[in-house]
């Protein structure tokens, strides 16, 4: 079997785990694959003292039997775009962690048990977590594990745009905003949280719609996990679609919008997470 390494690019501990990983992995007769950036720089780290195992392009990790990332909650998502329906399984360098379940201390026995589970039955213990997915006429954005944002050009005096926002082919508000932010259960302690939308817990089948800086006040809501919803953008020179933070389309208005649940989720490895000693760290 393949594991997939993606570890936070300029944190030393995420490097020593990943170079300590690396090789008790090769112990398990696993092959090792890490993402180009971790290769580099691996290669060049004082940890670092066996040969720089084989190399790939994140979004080629969905070719590994299980991935770990190692980070924060930005380097998991990073993670999750390449790995596609591919488990992964994150260890946690942040100070919430809200997307890793483990602890670096327990880290390496961790992924060396499931990779042997992995070996032993044929597949790794799982939970799948729904994803979104954004598109339009003619184009398509990579599906987002926390939220799929819409927005004029830019935010506050002066930006913004007319926002109409439908679920399910029903109008809900209809006004001026900063934009729309339409996050997942999993997303919703990060971008929607800081936007004053709701908490909402991971298990909960629901998508949440938050208005960013809605001028008309309406409340945030959460909606069945199968539901459409439709952004229409109009009355901006232009605005823009983002998955995840880090994926974006540039869009002329008027525009119409797409967002509903992708298709392949993504596929949690490891010990669950306890959301409440999470929430904990946000005190």
């Amino acid at each position: 079997m393949t594991v997939g390494i993606v570890a936070q690019r300029d944190n030393d501990r995420a490097m020593s785990l990943a170079s300590t990983l690396c090789d008790r992995l090769r112990a398990t007769s696993a092959a090792v694959v890490v993402d180009e950036t971790t290769a580099g720089a691996l290669g060049d780290h004082d940890a670092w003292e066996a040969a720089v195992p084989d190399s790939a392009p994140v979004e080629e990790m969905s070719a590994c039997d299980l991935v770990v990332s190692i980070g924060g909650d930005g380097t998991f998502l990073y993670a999750a775009r390449g790995a596609g329906s591919t488990p992964i399984l994150g260890v946690n360098l942040g100070e919430v962690g809200f997307l890793n379940a483990i602890a670096p201390e327990e880290a390496v026995e961790t992924v060396v048990a499931e990779v042997e589970h992995i070996q032993k039955t044929g597949s790794a213990r799982t939970r799948a977590k729904p994803r979104l997915q954004a598109s339009g006429d003619d184009w398509e954005l990579s599906p987002a594990l926390n939220e799929v944002v819409v927005q004029g050009e830019r935010r506050g005096h002066g930006g913004g745009a007319t926002l109409d926002v439908y679920v399910d082919d029903s109008l809900y508000t209809s006004g001026h905003a900063d934009g729309v932010l339409v996050a997942t259960p999993t997303g919703s302690t990060a971008y929607n949280l800081s936007e004053r939308g709701p908490l909402v817990h991971p298990d909960v089948a629901g998508l949440i719609v938050t208005g960013m800086a809605d001028e008309t006040g309406t409340p945030p809501l959460v909606v069945d996990v199968d539901s459409e919803i439709v952004v229409e953008l109009t009355d901006a020179d232009s605005g823009v679609v983002v998955s995840d933070g880090r994926v974006r389309k540039d869009v002329v208005p008027p525009e119409r919008i797409t967002i509903s649940r992708a298709g392949e989720p993504v596929r949690l490895a490891g010990p669950p997470l306890d959301f409440f000693t999470a929430l904990d760290k946000l005190a």
